[in-house]
């Protein structure tokens, strides 16, 4: 049985309000989280994605205020992402209203952090976020995708496909496939990248980065994801998730 694409607003968060750039660059204000996440439920969003996108390059937690009243607005999943550094961490915030939570640069430094979150807490809260770029400045790796941390600032040379796997092994239950080469060009997604995680991994992924028209989803869905995110077009009001929605059902693709 097929099961339907999921759409997925982002709201990337700094300083609590939802701001959005090019390449994690040039960051423009877009709303306040609490309003967005509300609108967002009203116009049939699958799930919601909330990332605090300068708490692990800031080295400070996830601002829980912030989810708390985010989770208060929305009846859908919520993951929560950024500055997850522990098992401990994921108890915060899946007590704050989380329902996934997505880790990425401290499970780079302890891959064991990824085992601890889904033997405590299933995996089905785990979440592993992955910022991938293609490989530059001499960096090489056997799928010609590099893995990056700190919002893409900081390159690792960790080939992205391995680390999909071997997250997918220590128990991630979705990959948030972000690419970083993509992300806020609204060029339409990587899909050599979303195909290349899919050969790999039989986990479900979220297709995230360079999202410009109705067009740009149902691709995305044929080359692999699951579910396909997207953050400044809704942001600013360039398209609904109803569009989307149509976009992906014209394409023959089952949406909720």
């Amino acid at each position: 049985m097929s099961v339907a694409v999921r759409v997925i607003p982002c709201l990337d968060v700094d300083a609590g309000r939802v701001v959005k750039g090019v390449n994690f660059k040039d960051l423009r204000d877009a709303g306040d989280p609490v309003e967005l996440a509300a609108r967002y439920n009203a116009e049939g969003a699958d799930e919601l994605v909330f990332l605090d996108i300068t708490a692990s390059s800031g080295d400070r937690q996830t601002t829980y205020d912030v989810v708390t009243r985010t989770a208060e607005q929305i009846f859908i999943p919520l993951t929560v992402g950024g500055g997850v550094r522990s098992v401990d961490d994921v108890d915060a915030l899946l007590r704050s209203g989380a329902d996934k939570v997505g880790v990425n640069t401290a499970a780079i430094s302890d891959p064991t952090l990824l085992n601890a979150i889904a033997d405590r807490f299933g995996d089905q809260v785990l979440v592993l976020s992955i910022d991938a770029r293609r490989c530059q400045d001499g960096v090489s790796t056997a799928s010609g995708f590099e893995v990056t941390t700190h919002g893409g600032r900081r390159g690792t040379s960790i080939d992205a496909l391995e680390w999909a796997v071997e997250a997918a092994s220590r128990g991630a239950g979705e990959i948030l496939l972000n690419s970083m080469d993509a992300d806020g060009t609204r060029k339409g997604y990587d899909l050599a990248l979303i195909e290349a995680v899919r050969a790999e991994v039989s986990i479900p992924i979220i297709a995230s980065g360079g999202a410009g028209q109705v067009a740009d989803f149902a691709p995305a869905v044929k080359s692999g994801a699951n579910a396909v995110l997207a953050a400044s077009v809704l942001h600013f009001g360039e398209m609904t998730i109803p569009q989307i929605k149509e976009a992906l059902a014209a394409s023959g693709c089952l949406v909720r």
